[in-house]
């Protein structure tokens, strides 16, 4: 945890006058995303993207950026991780993968707050979709839905000691929480919880699973989502006409302003019921 957070001196202003303290910030260092892609003398590195991220579970954010951005399709198909510097991780990929050189140069930058800048086209920034959801599966309670930012809140370490952190968490139906990753970019968060999932060789796709994220819910969040198949998506925040859009077209579920026992349901209804 302390790789996370930088702790500073700070002065507190109130109508008392001001006190000196000790504060913790989270820490925002870039990390540049390598791959390693061909074969025999074909083989070459590639820089996929260099992302604003918490340092923290690096190879969870890379694999699940792979995997979500449509460059490899599952843990079997990367050799290893390396590290070519401390910001700058290189992903091994099978030799037989092929790699669209041209399409990934739309990933200039990739800030902490809205993901993927400096796209070279509008229509290259939707990922072709690997898994659809299954029609009304799984079937959620209202009850456990309430209850998923207090089980994702109470599970955020880091997020105690700095306040400065997203989250997003994979649950089961019965809301049990399997995979929780904390990042100061909700994408990144996303990323980090499908790539762990990926790398501990959870079978895909993750039909039976949700995910809720600790913030609004972006077209790029969606379309993290539907990649691995995963067929509810709640946000405390609002969703995007964009992200709804999407979700629309994936068959999935879309839940926004989830907070105590209320929220919104975009779209996907079907599977939100009472027992």
């Amino acid at each position: 945890m302390t790789k996370r957070i930088q702790h500073i001196h700070t002065q507190t202003r109130t109508p008392a006058g001001i006190q000196e303290r000790q504060d913790a910030l989270v820490r925002e260092e870039p990390l540049e995303i390598r791959i390693a892609h061909g074969s025999g003398e074909r083989r070459r590195h590639f820089s996929v993207a260099v992302t604003m991220r918490t340092p923290g579970e690096d190879e969870d954010l890379a694999m699940g950026f792979l995997f979500t951005e449509g460059i490899v399709m599952d843990h079997s198909q990367v050799l290893a991780f390396k590290w070519l510097a401390e910001n700058t991780i290189l992903v091994e990929i099978v030799p037989h993968i092929p790699v669209d050189e041209e399409r990934l140069k739309r990933h200039l930058f990739t800030s902490s707050s809205c993901g993927v800048c400096g796209k070279a086209a509008l229509e290259n920034v939707q990922t072709v979709n690997c898994y659809y959801p299954s029609a009304n599966f799984p079937v959620v309670t209202p009850e456990i839905v309430y209850g998923l930012p207090e089980t994702l809140r109470q599970a955020q370490k880091t997020f105690d000691t700095t306040g400065g952190l997203h989250a997003a968490g994979l649950f089961t139906a019965e809301g049990r929480l399997s995979i929780l990753r904390e990042d100061v970019g909700r994408h990144n968060a996303v990323d980090k919880v499908i790539g762990a999932a990926l790398r501990n060789a959870c079978p895909l796709p993750f039909r039976d699973q949700m995910i809720l994220v600790s913030g609004r819910a972006g077209f790029e969040l969606v379309q993290k989502a539907a990649m691995a198949g995963i067929p509810v998506l709640a946000a405390v925040g609002a969703p995007s006409s964009l992200a709804l859009e999407l979700a629309v077209e994936s068959g999935m579920t879309l839940i926004g302003f989830l907070r105590g026992e209320q929220f919104n349901i975009y779209t996907g209804g079907e599977r939100i019921r009472s027992a």
